[in-house]
C-alpha cells in the first residue's frame, strides 16, 4: 500500500475566513505557499485564534548513514492516531496542536509503476481543516505534520487511513482542549468526501 498523504493543495484564494479573520490577513506580508504542498517544504498552519505560522510539513527524523556519517533527515510529515502518545508525538500532542487548512488531498492509486492520482476534497467547501501537530525543530525550525485515522468510505476505497478532518463546531477542543478532548477528535469522518480520480501519474517523470 502506497505512503498515505504525501501531497496535498492549498491555494490563497480559498482561504476562508477562521476565527473572524482570513488566514491571508493573518499572514499579511508572508511570502505565502500555494498549490502543492510535499513533505519537506512549505505550508500553513493555524496555531490559535489569532495565530496563522508558515512551517515545514514533517517532523526531521534524524538519519545515519553506514559508516555512522550523519545524513540529511527525513520528514515524518503524518501521524497515526494509535501513536500519538508515543514519544516522538506525545509533547506536540500536549502542547503543539494546530489545523492545517487544505482544499484537497491526493491518494495513490493503481498498480506499482503505473499509480496515478486521486484526489479528495468536501463536496460542498472550497477548504477544510485537518488535525495537526507542530514544533520547533534545530534542523528546520518550526515544523508540521497531519493526523491520521481510519478512513471513510470513499477514501478506504484505495487506502485504509485518512487525515483527521476537524469540524468548525470543534476547533478550539483541538487547538486548546486537554488531551483526552482533542483525542477523542481523532476519529473517522462521517461523510463521504468528493472522489475524483485522474490519469495523472502518481510520480512525475
Amino acid at each position: 500500500m502506497p505512503a498515505i498523504c504525501n501531497l496535498y493543495e492549498l491555494y490563497v484564494e480559498s482561504m476562508n475566513q477562521i476565527f473572524g479573520k482570513s488566514l491571508a490577513e493573518v499572514l499579511a506580508g508572508e511570502n505565502l505557499p500555494v498549490a502543492e504542498v510535499y513533505p519537506g517544504t512549505p505550508g500553513i498552519v493555524i496555531t490559535s485564534r489569532s495565530e496563522a505560522r508558515k512551517m515545514t510539513w514533517g517532523f526531521p527524523l534524524a538519519l545515519k548513514g553506514k559508516a555512522g556519517q550523519p545524513l540529511r533527515p527525513r520528514p515524518i510529515n503524518n501521524a497515526r492516531t494509535d501513536k500519538l502518545g508515543g514519544p516522538f508525538w506525545s509533547g506536540s500532542m500536549r502542547q503543539g496542536r494546530c489545523l492545517i487548512p487544505v482544499d484537497r488531498f491526493v491518494e495513490a492509486e493503481g498498480p506499482k509503476g503505473q499509480m496515478t492520482r486521486t484526489w479528495y476534497a468536501m463536496p460542498d467547501l472550497a477548504q477544510f481543516h485537518c488535525a495537526g501537530l507542530w514544533r520547533e525543530s534545530i534542523e528546520w525550525g518550526p515544523v508540521y505534520a497531519m493526523v491520521m485515522t481510519e478512513a471513510c468510505g470513499t477514501v478506504a476505497r484505495i487506502h485504509d487511513r485518512m487525515p483527521v478532518i476537524v469540524e468548525p463546531d470543534n476547533f478550539d477542543n483541538w487547538l486548546s482542549g486537554a488531551p483526552v478532548e482533542a483525542t477523542d477528535l481523532c476519529r473517522p469522518y462521517t461523510q463521504d468526501l468528493l472522489e475524483v480520480r485522474s490519469e495523472e501519474l502518481w510520480v512525475r517523470r
